[in-house]
């Protein structure tokens, strides 16, 4: 019998129809990855890392999954793909942006997997969203709460919760 694990996937996207995107990537979540149980409200940003951009909607969901973590990150790579993400450079615009945060409490380094994710401590998109649907979850690196993490973030770029207009 395969175990089922609590996953955490943070979401992006400042290209196209943003609402669009992030609904689209969850229908590919549900319908590769795993049953969504939560999933935080959409939240607006500034572009982090490059100024100038179109602002980012974010979410994070939270996933069960029978899925390895490199199953998982292989999964997300190829969702990104079917849905036209481009890597132009680090921190650019994009159609869609996947990353996996948490994968219950495991701690992994390898070449192309690190998870707990290691930007989570300080990105206020990222923290604001997480901290939603998973406050009190203890990040397996830090020992502190989501919750906590997002008080102490130094992030200074705001966050708010989106307003379709």
């Amino acid at each position: 019998m395969e175990k089922t694990i609590i996953i955490y996937i943070g979401l992006g996207t400042n290209l196209g129809n943003r609402v669009l995107n992030l609904h689209t990537c969850k229908l590919f979540l549900e319908a590769s990855v795993g049953s969504i149980k939560a999933q935080s409200a959409i939240y607006e940003t500034k572009a982090w890392g490059i100024e100038g951009q179109p602002d980012f909607l974010n979410q994070v969901v939270g996933i069960a999954t029978t899925l390895t973590p490199q199953q998982v990150l292989d999964t997300i790579l190829a969702i990104e793909d079917a849905m036209g993400r481009v890597r132009e450079r680090k921190w650019y615009t994009r159609l869609i942006d996947i990353d996996l945060l948490l994968y219950g409490s495991l701690v992994i380094k390898e070449v192309n997997l690190t998870v707990p994710h290691p930007y989570i401590q300080d990105r206020n998109f990222v923290l604001r969203p997480l901290a939603e649907i998973a406050g009190d979850t203890i990040h397996p690196v830090l020992k502190r709460s989501i919750k906590e993490l997002e008080t102490a973030c130094l992030d200074p770029l705001d966050v708010w919760v989106y307003e379709e207009k």
